[in-house]
């Protein structure tokens, strides 16, 4: 065989390599997506199911969020240690039983034990995912590919709006989670057509000469080090934090106090992803060829200033545009963190890094609901918006003072 015919055969099997990592990686943030919306759709059921209070069934999503943090550190390590492709496979299997057995729940102790569990699975998939795109696709396009990830994510918000739609009212929250099966074939298609990484095999095969294993001090074990890791969580909580706290309380909010029924629609959310899922694209190619530094710079002063336009919405349309622009900046700079993470951090921790600093971020900012609901009884409704765009500028400081990624990284 020729050296040129070589290298083309080379060149398509790196390709398809790449595309069936991508839509791996994007299904499975979309199905993780698609679960934490369903409950958000059947809490209300569950609370009335049980009999249980509304700060009872508001433990829920911070039980997941634990468990993602917890199933982040131990399924990032383990990947990094035993291999990206078959842990991924066990984080989906974990997730798609879990999430089904929620169908068959007799108690709320029942559902929080297996929501905890759903939270272990789903925090494990995050950043095995962006670790194998961050190693399949070259650096200069990694924005582009984490942008592609996030997106996923918000198809299977989508998928969970309609799925919620149709099947709660005619069969009940339960059935809704039987959808959760799902994730077990995507869990097969994985492990039977997906190889290791290149970059990964060649990281562990040093690492069993010298006979090392991934050493979780990475992350700090330098003064330099320490403070990365600390900014980069920082900013995720940041992330996690604006986007909680607009969208748990946002449309209650403007109906309340504006007397708009658009926030029970399926309009605002609609228009809330779209903006979403446009600022994620292009936020991925900004980052590609700008840097991160610039890019979030940009999306973070975009981001404060365009939430405070929302104390001036005053009409139906106004909302709905508005929610499209916020997304478009605030949500969508979520699809740059897979690809900033990964580019500090060696191969050999990539797993562990992505997982333990977003979920510990997704932690921290999934409280802020707690302290924006706090802010607004003191304070008022304008107060709590200023204080979501201040945040922001915390993000802005923090992108300014950590030094550019390392570009050596693999």
């Amino acid at each position: 065989m020729s050296c040129l015919k070589r290298e083309t055969l080379e060149m398509q099997e790196d390709k398809s390599y790449q595309k069936k990592v991508l839509i791996s990686s994007m299904l499975g943030l979309g199905l993780e997506g698609m679960d934490i919306l369903l409950l958000s759709f059947a809490l209300s059921s569950i609370i009335r199911e049980f009999h249980i209070s509304s700060a009872a069934g508001g433990v829920l999503p911070s039980i997941t969020n634990i468990g993602m943090m917890i199933g982040g550190v131990i399924f990032g390590y383990w990947a990094d240690r035993k291999g990206r492709i078959k842990i991924f496979t066990y984080t989906i299997f974990i997730f798609a039983i879990a999430t089904l057995l929620m169908a068959f729940a007799r108690s709320i102790a029942e559902i929080y034990v297996l929501r905890f569990i759903v939270g272990l699975g789903a925090g494990g998939e995050y950043g095995i995912g962006m670790a194998l795109v961050a190693e399949a696709f070259p650096k200069e396009r990694r924005g582009q590919m984490s942008a592609w990830i996030t997106v996923g994510g918000q198809m299977g918000t989508l998928v969970a709006a309609l799925l919620a739609a149709i099947v709660i009212p005619l069969a009940g929250w339960r059935a809704a989670f039987i959808f959760g099966v799902i994730p077990v074939i995507l869990s097969y298609f994985v492990r039977r057509h997906l190889p290791e990484t290149k970059s990964w095999q060649n990281a562990h095969a040093i690492d069993d000469e010298k006979h090392v294993r991934p050493r979780m001090t990475l992350l700090m074990n330098t003064p330099k080090t320490a403070l990365i890791t600390l900014g980069l969580t920082i900013m995720s909580a940041v992330q996690v934090a604006g986007y909680y706290g607009l969208m748990n309380w946002l449309p209650s909010l403007l109906e309340q106090k504006q007397g708009l029924s658009v926030s029970g629609s399926s309009l605002w959310m609609i228009s809330t992803i779209i903006g979403m899922s446009l600022g994620m694209l292009s936020f991925g190619k900004l980052f590609d060829k700008f840097g991160s530094r610039t890019t979030y710079s940009v999306f973070l002063i975009m981001s404060g200033l365009s939430v405070t336009l929302y104390t001036f919405v005053h009409s139906a349309f106004l909302m709905l545009l508005i929610g499209a622009i916020v997304g478009f900046f605030a949500n969508g700079m979520n699809a740059g963190y897979g690809a900033l993470i990964s580019s500090f951090y060696p191969t050999e921790i990539r797993s562990f890094a992505n997982n333990a600093i977003f979920n510990t971020g997704r932690a921290v900012g999934g409280l802020s609901p707690i302290l924006v609901g706090y802010i607004i009884d003191r304070s008022g409704f304008s107060a709590a918006l200023l204080c979501l765009g201040a945040l922001y500028l915390i993000s802005l400081v923090i992108v300014n003072l950590i030094p550019n990624p390392v570009t050596k990284q693999s």
